[in-house]
């Protein structure tokens, strides 16, 4: 029923009814998952695995190449750094068929896709019922840890096709060379049904001159441990008593630098809460929209960008208080990452329902924005949930957090 994790999704899943048709028309991307059953998942419905056997494996003369790579890369452009990446490995997501839309149910049987394997099973065992149904999770990602030097010597490798080949033979998957970041991305919608999205500047990495949706990586570095400095959805949680500000690495700071973190020194909530919060923080510094004026974040699924070689991020849908208007100015007043894009351009609701491979605009749109709006599509984050969830919650927050 969902994708697997493994290889090209595209050429190993077959077509199904619930696939955005577009999908299957554009090469660049494709949808590893989507949560249209529930209009989308909201943080207490998500939680993450965390183990070092999700990591990348390693092959000698692999991590020669990339350390050459890396080298090379440093030279021309020094202002590069390495730094740390959440790694998606794998992910077990709940039956749409046995789970009610309304009430997500914890007894519900799962559909687990790894990157182990082609297709995807029932397990054997099921988890019990509760008298807390409805804070289950339904949706669990396994990750590992990785980071931007092994995503720019494997995923942007002219040799991808070889490494995928060679792990399919050592390992019997062939992303398991492969680093795999998890990137995160925002469809914003202003309150008066505009979307957002910005022209990428020339002068960044990936897709220079194209429109994309805000968006970046969440990073297993953060501190939240200062009450200035917790995430946006972390902040709800513990206006209501639900959790209390927590660090994603414990010995971050203190024992360890970031190249050394290691997947042991991660707690789960707090990879969760950063998985959301971080989507709110790249919509803060890219389009300069204060976090008070931001939604819970709802995740429709993640989608695959075939240009970095299937490389997986995690779609969210996010409400702003703020009229279009009200956002354009905040925009050219400039936010801290006001460098990585040129201009802001809006389409209404109806607009993004209805783009498709055929509209003009399509082809100015970067993968990893083909893939929201794939998502959007599908999932319709802001139909009936909408009507059940509060209007968005105002909260005073420091905006250096």
């Amino acid at each position: 029923f969902y994708r697997s994790v493994t290889a090209s999704v595209s050429e190993e899943s077959e077509d199904t009814n619930d696939t955005p048709q577009s999908e299957m028309m554009d090469s660049e991307v494709s949808v590893l998952l989507h949560c249209a059953a529930w209009s989308g998942l909201l943080e207490s419905q998500v939680q993450v695995e965390l183990s070092e056997s999700f990591n990348r494996k390693t092959d000698p003369a692999l991590e020669r190449q990339i350390e050459e790579v890396w080298t090379e890369r440093v030279s021309k452009e020094p202002w590069l750094f390495n730094g740390s990446k959440f790694r998606l490995h794998s992910f077990c997501l709940a039956s749409s068929s046995s789970v009610s839309p309304k009430h997500p149910c914890a007894e519900d049987q799962k559909v687990e896709c790894t990157s182990d394997q082609n297709s995807c099973h029932i397990p054997v065992d099921q988890a019990e019922n509760t008298d807390h149904q409805e804070a289950a999770p339904l949706l669990t990602l396994r990750l590992g840890l990785t980071c931007y030097k092994d995503y720019l010597g494997t995923n942007w490798s002219c040799q991808v096709s070889e490494l995928r080949q060679l792990g399919e033979v050592k390992f019997s998957d062939p992303l398991a060379l492969l680093a795999q970041p998890l990137g995160v991305g925002g469809i914003v919608c202003t309150d008066d049904g505009q979307v957002v999205l910005i022209r990428r500047s020339q002068k960044v990495a990936e897709a220079g001159g194209l429109l994309d949706i805000p968006g970046g990586h969440p990073e297993p570095k953060v501190r939240r441990n200062k009450v200035n400095e917790v995430s946006l959805t972390c902040l709800m949680c513990y206006l209501h008593r639900c959790c209390l500000p927590q660090v994603v690495c414990e010995r971050l700071g203190l024992e360890v630098c970031e190249e050394q973190i290691r997947v042991d020194m991660m707690q789960q909530r707090p990879v969760v809460s950063e998985l959301f919060s971080s989507v709110c923080a790249e919509i803060r510094d890219e389009v300069n929209i204060p976090l008070s004026s931001l939604g819970q974040p709802v995740l429709m699924g993640v989608a695959l960008n075939h240009t970095s070689a299937g490389r997986p991020s995690a779609e969210f849908y996010v409400s702003c208080s703020l009229t279009s208007d009200e956002v354009r100015k905040l925009y050219w007043k400039g936010g801290a990452e006001a460098n990585e894009s040129t201009d802001i351009v809006f389409l209404s609701r109806a607009e993004l329902l209805q783009l498709d491979r055929s509209s003009r605009l399509w082809s100015e749109l970067c993968p990893s924005a083909k893939g929201a709006v794939l998502l959007y599509q599908a999932v319709k984050p802001d139909g009936q949930r909408c009507q059940n969830r509060p209007r968005d919650t105002q909260l005073i927050v420091s905006e250096d957090g």
